[in-house]
């Protein structure tokens, strides 16, 4: 295959086996690995993040392989953009795996025709290969459009992270614009998204993907997601950074892609589906009930046998 595939990897030898395994299978031309150190408050660290490191040292096809191991930890959030600020100083494009995200085969030349297809096309910010809509989902072409950044697997092109600003310099002055306000019609969720740009911004929360999905906001970037889902995470657990208990996205099935692909008429976000995204993976749906109403502004409701409401505030 001849896009380049970036995997960035850290101390778990058991997943990073399945997803490498999996990228073997493709044989890319290019394989850029990026790696965090070990943490100094985690004796087993040193153990495991060479154990990764020695896993990722068997590629046995023709391949060019690049590393950026850090010799130190940095945490999610410094790891990742400091390790894709490499990745696109080498290359162009690059299909992006973290080491528990087990893609189906077909992710693959998905991937790579869909990177071609929008190369040049600045409406286009990244593609993904996850599909967390309901069974029966419909979609008349390979692919939809959608607001919503998903990172379990995915690829984007250097013009696309060459925009991203980790420190969110832009969110004091659109947060006081009611900016998010524009973004969503009900209420809950415009406060649902501030408070986590708010705690990304002032540093309280270590995670790279929400100020990426910031930027693909801020600059008007749709992103590709398929019709049906094409990775798995397979990462839920105790040595998760995240996701230490399974939720309904986890562990979700993958299912073959048809190839080739068949292209959507419209370059539109689907509203339909990224409402379901809204309601069932982030949460913050509408609520029209008085006492929904009242919760929402910090009112405390209790229920009287009389059917009355007492308010606290």
């Amino acid at each position: 295959m001849n896009t380049p595939i970036a995997f960035i990897i850290f101390n778990r030898p058991q997943t990073t086996k399945r997803i490498f395994e999996a990228i073997r299978q493709t044989r890319p031309k290019w394989l850029l690995l990026v790696s965090d150190g070990p943490r100094t408050d985690r004796s087993d660290d040193q153990e495991k993040c060479a154990a990764v490191r020695t896993i990722v040292e068997k590629v046995d096809w023709p391949c060019e392989v690049k590393r950026d191991y850090a010799k130190l930890n940095l945490g999610c959030r410094a790891r990742i953009k400091s390790g894709l600020d490499w990745v696109f100083s080498h290359v162009d494009r690059a299909i992006i795996l973290e080491d528990d995200c087990l893609p189906h085969p077909s992710f693959f030349p998905y991937c790579s025709e869909l990177l071609n297809r929008y190369a040049n096309d600045t409406r286009v910010g990244s593609i993904s290969g996850d599909n967390f809509q309901p069974e029966g989902f419909h979609c008349d072409a390979s692919y939809y459009f959608s607001r919503f950044f998903h990172c379990w697997g995915w690829a984007t092109w250097r013009r696309t992270w060459e925009r991203h600003d980790d420190t969110m310099r832009l969110w004091p002055k659109l947060r006081k614009s009611a900016w998010l306000e524009g973004q969503f019609p009900v209420s809950l969720q415009a406060r649902y998204w501030q408070e986590r740009f708010d705690s990304v911004y002032n540093q309280q929360l270590d995670t790279w993907d929400y100020p990426f999905l910031f930027t693909c906001w801020s600059q008007n970037f749709l992103t590709v997601l398929p019709r049906t889902n094409l990775v798995t995470n397979i990462g839920t657990g105790p040595d998760a950074t995240h996701m230490q208990e399974e939720s309904h996205l986890t562990y979700r099935k993958s299912n073959a892609m048809d190839l080739p692909l068949l292209h959507p008429e419209c370059m539109s976000p689907d509203y339909r589906a990224d409402a379901y995204t809204q309601a069932q993976v982030y949460g913050a749906t509408k609520d029209r009930s008085l006492r929904g109403r009242l919760k929402r502004v910090g009112y405390k409701c209790i229920q009287l046998p009389s059917r009355l409401v007492r308010i606290h505030w």
